[in-house]
């Protein structure tokens, strides 16, 4: 006699033997003898690691397949298994990347849909603009802003070429910011600079011709060196496409980030600049549902004028916020 479905439940289950009893998925080992490592350069497949106990071995290592196509960039914490001496001629692999405390984004556009992490667990981004040969380009700074603060980064802004034009008309459009600053000399010594970074991992980022690479070979004595051993897996060969992260000789590491020609902001929303803002993120929640908080004309009901009204945030500040905010509709491309 036929037994009735709906009275079934899991004790009624009959269990194949064989292959039945097999599990569906492979379990993945633990690995929990892996060591914790830094990935400093990727190049054509290959990832050079820092080993964290011993930054000066660097060991060339491969993604392990059970990772897939997990995405591992300059600045990411792995685990390391299998040869792990950093001698030439030897492959480690990659079992584990931990997660990111921030991570720097961008996109080819603001159009388009894929985002590329260029650089993880970076404690600061180092936006370096010249002040002059070139002339500094604020719709460039306010676009590394934005990506800096939806991304969990500190930003600091460093005035490149002091000795050839004052600092100070930039420096008042960023004081409602509150954004920290160095400003630097050709002919100087960037102590200020090398003090902030002390014991931190800083990405550098800045346009061609504002004295990027002039400042990590000040910060880096050694750089050009550093650069020829860890991109290019050994051969020697170094690319502009790829960021490299250097030891700098008082602790820490500047990541060297590729020349950007243009830096788009297609993955982040208004609302992820906002809550940068300990002192505005509160009253954006009183919005509308997809206020744009650039106030009227665009979006009238927009609560941050609120916060002007009632004393808590001065007109500059909210005008520098929206400034922000509306940058991200003005993709430039940088030479």
């Amino acid at each position: 006699m036929a037994r009735d479905w709906r009275r079934l439940d899991e004790s009624d289950v009959r269990v194949r033997p064989g292959k039945g009893t097999r599990p569906r998925s492979k379990r993945r080992p633990e690995h929990s003898d892996a060591v914790p490592a830094m990935v400093v350069g990727v190049d054509r497949g290959r990832w050079t690691c820092a080993v964290e106990e011993d930054p000066d071995r660097l060991v060339t290592a491969m993604r392990a397949r059970e990772l897939g196509r997990t995405p591992v960039v300059v600045g990411d914490r792995v685990g390391l298994v299998g040869d792990t001496s950093g001698a030439p001629d030897t492959l480690a692999r990659i079992v584990r990347v931990e997660e990111r405390s921030s991570v720097l984004r961008r996109t080819a556009d603001d159009t388009d849909p894929f985002e590329r992490v260029v650089v993880a667990n970076a404690a600061q981004l180092v936006i370096v603009s010249a002040l002059a040969a070139p002339e500094p380009r604020r719709g460039f700074i306010d676009r590394c802003l934005v990506a800096a603060y939806a991304g969990g980064l500190e930003p600091l802004l460093c005035l490149t070429k002091s000795d050839l034009a004052s600092p100070d008309e930039l420096l008042a459009a960023y004081e409602e910011l509150n954004v920290p600053v160095v400003v630097t000399r050709s002919d100087v010594d960037p102590a200020d600079l090398r003090e902030r970074m002390v014991d931190k991992v800083s990405a550098l980022i800045g346009h061609s011709g504002v004295g990027k690479s002039t400042l990590v070979n000040k910060l880096v004595p050694d750089a050009n060196r550093a650069v020829g051993v860890v991109s290019g897996v050994g051969k020697g060969r170094h690319t502009s496409t790829q960021a490299v992260a250097l030891p700098l000789p008082e602790g820490g590491w500047a990541v060297d980030t590729p020349g950007i020609r243009s830096f788009g902001l297609a993955h982040i929303t208004p609302d992820d600049i906002v809550r940068a803002f300990p002192d505005m993120k509160e009253m954006a929640e009183e919005c509308p549902s997809g206020c744009g908080h650039l106030g009227p004309p665009e979006d009238p009901d927009c609560m941050l004028d609120e916060l002007v009204t009632t004393g808590e945030a001065s007109p500059g500040r909210l005008a520098s916020l929206r400034r922000l905010l509306e940058s991200r509709g003005k993709l430039e491309e940088y030479d």
